[in-house]
């Protein structure tokens, strides 16, 4: 009884411990918040398991709105900065935050980066999270919209698997649409899903490769900044 009386004292201590870190990771991401709302700036947090094609939706995004909006973009990856560099060949500002091991990105991640890149006039500021569906889930980046991307590929079961991600999820992208004649997936069952998780989650499905359901991606970020621009012009 002993031993089993230590373990259960020492997990509620790592409990505590992590409570206690997400309390601070909120406390920062408040920060965030506050900052990129005096500023203006949309900020959307991408988060996706390995492969998804959140890097290849920037590229397309960036394509579709560069000539009306500047743009800038924080990529977390464990190692490399090879993310970063496919997005500044397409001429926007890009910072990888390379996260060492770490399964995730965090509040206090992103407010050591933006005084790294030019903030001035930016008018979405995209966060491209570490692949995984599971960490991501409990750390607000102070975003103003979590976007999950669900790819074809990977099967259409991951809103039940990964339920405390979708909860938390405003967005859901079903992406590589393209390939949905070759693969076992049904949208209409991951929708389903989602939505049993999470009633107000919106839906896209789009493919990078193809540019389907692309104008319809891009016209909601342009009402999501037009809406964070009228609650500047009303604080003013």
């Amino acid at each position: 009884m002993k031993k089993l009386t230590d373990k259960a004292v020492g997990t509620l201590q790592v409990h505590d411990v992590s409570l206690n870190l997400l309390k601070a990771n909120d406390y920062v991401a408040e920060l965030i918040r506050k900052d990129m709302k005096e500023r203006g700036i949309l900020v959307i947090n991408l988060v996706s398991s390995p492969g998804s094609g959140k890097t290849s939706l920037l590229e397309e995004t960036i394509a579709c709105l560069k000539s009306e909006m500047k743009l800038a973009v924080l990529e977390g990856d464990l190692q490399t900065e090879r993310d970063a560099e496919r997005i500044r060949k397409h001429g926007i500002q890009a910072l990888q935050i390379v996260t060492g091991g770490i399964c995730h990105l965090e509040a206090q991640m992103i407010q050591q980066a933006l005084p790294k890149i030019d903030l001035e006039g930016v008018d979405i500021l995209f966060v491209e999270n570490v692949g995984n569906l599971v960490c991501p889930a409990s750390y607000d980046l102070g975003e103003d919209v979590r976007v999950t991307l669900v790819s074809v590929t990977e099967g259409d079961d991951k809103p039940k698997k990964y339920p405390s991600m979708f909860l938390t999820t405003d967005i859901m992208l079903v992406t590589k649409s393209d390939l949905l004649p070759y693969v076992p997936f049904s949208v209409d069952a991951v929708i389903e899903d989602a939505r049993e998780v999470n009633a107000g989650i919106t839906t896209f499905v789009l493919s990078s490769l193809k540019g389907e359901g692309m104008a319809e991606w891009c016209e909601f970020l342009r009402r999501q900044v037009q809406l964070k621009r009228t609650a500047v012009d009303e604080k003013v």
